[in-house]
């Protein structure tokens, strides 16, 4: 008789507590979404981790990832993804990890995750990603053939932002690609290439008068210039 009331109490103790959980993540499932009507990031995140904490799955991790990430916590997004590239991970995943990495200064190992994205599923903005990168790393080479990729399949619609001013905007990734082509041939010969340099970066600032990291590489090459006079 014992044992059937200890059963019979261990029965009622769990079934409270599968209650109590079920009861957790609709009221965080509800506080997730007014989170999101609010338009509170720092709510969201939180929503978004005790609903991890009380059903865990690799979909939530990405997108609680994703939502760091795009706030520029990469450190916080790492930590909830991990760094190491898996068989498994989903296209957001691999994203996630590309940016960060990218965004902490580990070209190498953002590399890894682009080129990942890229042999899935070629694109100009990932080409472009690419090219930034191995342009950064040395392989000009390897930068100038994303490219000239780049250059054959952008659209007039595709754009990118730029984070090199106080205020991060977003310009033609036509231009974005004349950039790199010119700095490309800049770095290929710098004295028999630098007005070939110039003409590439007044296409760019041809398509867009406002971009800035146009505008100042040239500026640094007309300077250069005049040094030499």
């Amino acid at each position: 008789m014992k044992k059937l009331m200890l059963l019979v109490v261990v029965m009622s103790s769990l079934n409270i507590a599968a209650q109590t959980k079920t009861d957790l993540q609709k009221h965080f499932e509800k506080y997730y979404e007014q989170m999101k009507k609010q338009g509170d990031i720092q709510g969201v995140i939180n929503a978004m981790t005790h609903l991890d904490v009380l059903a865990p799955s690799q979909a939530r991790k990405d997108t609680l990832a994703y939502v760091y990430v795009s706030e520029g916590r990469n450190m916080e997004a790492l930590n909830t993804i991990g760094i190491e590239a898996s068989g498994t991970d989903s296209d957001l995943n691999t994203e996630i990890k590309a940016i960060a990495l990218n965004a902490l200064g580990e070209r190498a190992r953002a590399l890894e995750f682009y080129n990942k994205l890229y042999k899935k599923e070629a694109s100009p903005i990932l080409a472009y990603e690419i090219a930034d990168l191995l342009l950064q790393t040395g392989d000009i080479a390897g930068a100038q053939e994303k490219v000239e990729y780049g250059l054959a399949n952008v659209t007039d619609e595709m754009r990118r932002t730029f984070y090199e001013t106080q205020q991060p905007y977003q310009t033609s990734l036509r231009a974005g690609f004349l950039y790199l082509k010119a700095i490309l041939t800049f770095s290929e010969d710098k004295d028999a290439n630098q007005e070939i340099a110039i003409a590439t970066l007044n296409r760019a600032l041809a398509i867009d008068p406002n971009f800035n990291l146009a505008r100042i590489s040239k500026e640094a090459l007309l300077s250069r210039t005049k040094g030499e006079d």
